[in-house]
């Protein structure tokens, strides 16, 4: 079993920046591709951003290429989400999740999921 808690998420005007968080405890970390999704009211569930698990690899989805970044600090069981000049349509509900093996933007191909945390963009 893998924990996952995400942290970070909140309000803010567009163009605006935020940094989630999303801490793991429980298998060892290092071992898993992460990854970011969110979803919209009414939306499915989308791909976001995801990094390998020595971190030397990253992916990203056209819509956040450019302005979000995401990382890991293995040491710390901790992977971000920097998210730069955020738009309206990027307010959704957060979430991370991990696999084993290579990246994959299928939602459904994830084992572990988190609670999610709330981003709000305001025009």
């Amino acid at each position: 079993q893998v924990q996952l808690v995400e942290s970070g998420g909140g309000l803010v005007q567009a163009g605006g920046a935020l940094r989630l968080s999303c801490a793991a405890s429980g298998r060892p970390f290092n071992i898993y591709t992460m990854g970011w999704f969110r979803q919209a009211p009414g939306k499915e569930r989308e791909f976001v951003a995801a990094i390998n698990w020595g971190g030397g690899n990253t992916y990203y989805a056209d819509s956040v290429k450019g302005r979000f970044t995401i990382s890991r600090d293995n040491a710390k069981n901790t992977v971000w989400l920097q998210m730069n000049s955020l738009k309206p349509e990027d307010t959704a509900i957060y979430y991370c999740a991990t696999r084993k093996g290579p990246y994959r933007t299928l939602a459904r191909t994830y084992d572990y999921w988190g609670q999610g945390t709330q981003v709000t963009v305001s025009s």
